[in-house]
């Protein structure tokens, strides 16, 4: 079976562009061959920073034939006293089929004709020499750039083109104004170690002879041998490396050959604190630091670059990386030292000149804001006076690091340097920690903050954008989010979880959207509808996708267009996460099933009444003068038993008392539908009609302390 290669060679492509192409071939290549009916064994993307290549194997030779269906004219039409008309044989012409080939089937428009077509399958070669532009030119990627003077676009202009089905070369015409890039069997080696053209003789032998023109072609190959070099070069020096992912990745996508290059710099720079050098190292220059140990806090004055030349040279590339390291760890230190100078609260009044945004002051104006809402926030936690006092101190120095001229040369380190800066100064250890952890978590896979100081000036932070800015009216949509307002709102509650801390959501986006109206004259209650929106689909989504609770279960705890369960949610973060994962775990031992039908026939009925759905004291609501059978008395009585279950279990968040209540409650239930003593709900009398439905609204009303039964899906 034919295999096929392609590669596309260009000037150095961006290491972001490189990894975005390889992923969207991944999955667009496979696509687009199901789409025209291919099917092969193997679709593997290799990619370099000089090219983009795609090795498919087990191609067929050509398409299958396939048959197809095409409807015609109704019968009426194509007929006339037995006899085709025009309409008829204009059909046969177009599908290039006799009459006789004609099918009649009827339809719900009525009787039409039909024909069964037998479509020949392509020839592969065919059917890629039209797939290759679109797979070349569909991908996407930032700032995109034309060459020559044509419109085609790419990332970097395109030098060559290999395309073999086998042994034979696929001929392909890229077209770019006037310059045109032809298909060939030529591909280009190392720049430096194998300069020479490289002639591949058949597409399975790709990887094989770039290898051997110094050019190691797959990814996943490269990022090994960096791995294994980096850690065997730190061993040689008595250090430890870490393999940061993200550096990983990168470098990977920025060498062809890799080698390991040790360097060295003055011991005298260790002075810095450690995220400092790493800074430097890792987000500027693309180094791999060296620690004494593998716990990674104290360095050693070594460092490894992964080089895309010549190893023979490696002494000469390594003084030229020690060069440049030396002189960014001496900027490095001379901002260090500048800051040091100064105590950390002396920035303050700098931060008067720096603008937050147009409409909303400056950034001394937020850090004022943040402390007042850090305020809100400690006296729902009922907090310590010292705790207190620690969290308004950090909220005011939160941002004060961002006028120093450390952070104004490495953004990476804010919060970093705030730590540094306010133990520096003389500051409690839990107000330093605070202005670091208040930016955590900074990414997805970052840490939560772990004080309270932390916890509570991160979320005052938060809660202050989200606010302003909704308030702005600069909504997120689609896709645009350049506050990263969502990613905010997923911090605010996950840190809520992960510290368990007892706020309410609610009353603190009234208060914070309150003063912001009085301060911008906007509308507060429109204000206040659109932040409750927002996070409640941020607490589905992360319920969902991060806590895995069924799509269901999370309707059930959240509801659907209910101002009750809306409310309370905002409320208690913790009781909704704590009702969905009890949920969870109750429909997977089988208790939910147990109680599932008494209470979700309960509600259905339920909903024809006119209780209250905060009511659960049956005394002041049911007449027992108007009950017909002893299953209303027993009804009655369970209700009267399950009222401390449900206030115990709101009280605690310990719903397994509830629901082993109504799981005994249940037979009670059932015998008052279908027992010997059941009643008829819908009695023609509406005193009794209404009584009895009352009962049914207070087990709902008891289930509700969980869950909205009516929106879980009995077999999902």
């Amino acid at each position: 079976m034919p295999a096929f290669l392609l590669e596309v060679g260009t000037e150095e492509l961006p290491a972001n562009f490189l990894g975005g192409a390889i992923t969207q071939w991944k999955s667009l290549i496979p696509a687009s061959l199901a789409d025209n009916n291919l099917n092969s064994e193997d679709v593997r993307v290799y990619g370099t920073p000089r090219r983009l290549g795609v090795l498919i194997t087990g191609l067929p030779s050509q398409q299958e034939d396939r048959q197809e269906e095409v409807k015609g004219p109704p019968v009426k039409a194509a007929f006339k006293d037995g006899k085709p008309t025009k309409a008829a044989e204009g059909f046969a012409k177009k599908q290039g089929v006799t009459i006789d080939a004609f099918s009649v089937r009827p339809t719900e428009k009525g009787e039409f004709v039909f024909v069964n077509k037998v479509i020949p399958g392509r020839q592969i070669a065919d059917i890629l020499k039209e797939l290759v532009p679109q797979w070349i030119f569909g991908l996407e990627g930032k700032r995109l750039m034309r060459w020559g003077d044509g419109d085609v676009k790419f990332s970097r202009p395109i030098r060559w083109l290999v395309a073999l089905l086998d042994d034979g070369v696929l001929p392909i015409e890229l077209v770019n104004g006037s310059k045109v890039v032809s298909s060939s069997r030529i591909s280009c080696g190392h720049r430096v170690l194998h300069p020479e053209a490289v002639t591949i003789a058949q597409a399975g032998d790709y990887v094989d002879t770039l290898h051997h023109a110094s050019v190691v072609v797959d990814t996943q190959d490269r990022a090994a041998m960096i791995t294994k070099q980096v850690q065997s070069a730190g061993k040689k020096v008595g250090g430890f490396t870490e393999i940061y992912p993200d550096l990983l990745a990168e470098v990977t996508n920025l060498v062809e050959s890799p080698s390991a290059v040790v360097g060295e710099f003055e011991p005298e720079f260790l002075q810095l604190p450690v995220e400092v050098i790493t800074t430097v190292m890792v987000s500027h220059q693309r180094y791999f630091p060296l620690f004494k140990t593998a716990k990674n806090q104290e360095l050693l004055p070594y460092f490894i670059t992964v080089s895309n030349g010549d190893p023979s040279k490696a002494d000469i590339i390594a003084k030229g990386n020690e060069r440049v390291i030396r002189a960014r760890l001496a900027d490095g230190q001379f901002f260090y030292d500048a800051d040091l100078k100064n105590p950390l609260d002396s920035f303050l009044p700098q931060l008067a000149k720096v603008t937050f945004q147009e409409d909303l002051g400056s950034v001394l104006d937020k850090a004022g804001r943040v402390a007042k809402i850090a305020g809100l926030i400690a006296e729902q936690l009922q907090l310590k006076a010292d705790d207190s006092h620690h969290i308004h101190r950090a909220a005011l120095l939160c941002k004060a690091d961002l006028v120093s001229q450390m952070v104004y040369e490495f953004p990476e380190l804010q919060g970093v340097m705030g730590e540094k800066y306010a133990l520096a100064s003389g500051e409690p250890q839990a107000v330093a920690k605070g202005i670091f952890e208040h930016y955590l978590p900074r990414g997805a896979d970052d840490m939560l903050p772990q004080t309270i100081t932390g916890q509570v000036v991160g979320l005052a932070d938060r809660l202050d954008t989200l606010v302003s800015i909704f308030g702005l009216g600069m909504i997120p949509t689609g896709s645009s989010d350049p506050f990263a307002l969502r990613r905010a709102a997923n911090a605010v509650v996950n840190i809520t979880w992960a510290g368990n801390l007892s706020i309410n959501l609610q009353q603190l986006l009234e208060q914070v959207a309150r003063d912001f109206v009085e301060a911008h004259d906007k509308e507060q209650e429109t204000l206040v509808a659109s932040l409750q929106e927002f996070f409640l689909q941020r607490i589905r989504t992360l319920l969902q996708d991060e806590k895995q609770i069924d799509y269901d279960l999370v309707n059930a705890v959240l509801g659907e267009n209910d101002p009750e369960y809306t409310a309370r949610a905002l409320q208690d973060l913790l009781d909704v996460r704590d009702r969905a994962i009890f949920l969870q775990e109750i429909r997977k031992n089988g208790t939910l099933e147990q109680i599932y039908e008494t209470v979700n026939r309960s509600t259905r009925l339920a909903a024809q009444g006119d209780l209250d759905t905060n009511q659960l004291q049956p005394e002041a609501i049911i007449d027992t003068q108007l009950f017909q059978k002893s299953s209303e008395s027993a009804f009655y009585q369970g209700m009267i038993e399950l009222v401390p279950q449900s206030q115990a279990a709101q009280q605690s968040r310990n719903y397994q008392q509830l629901v082993s209540a109504l799981a005994e409650i249940a037979p009670t239930v059932s015998n008052f539908f279908d027992g010997p003593e059941s009643v008829l709900v819908m009695d023609s009398d509406p005193a009794i009609k209404r009584n009895r439905l009352h009962l049914l609204g207070l087990l709902r009303n008891h289930a509700r302390v969980l869950a909205d039964f009516g929106a879980i899906v009995k077999n999902l």
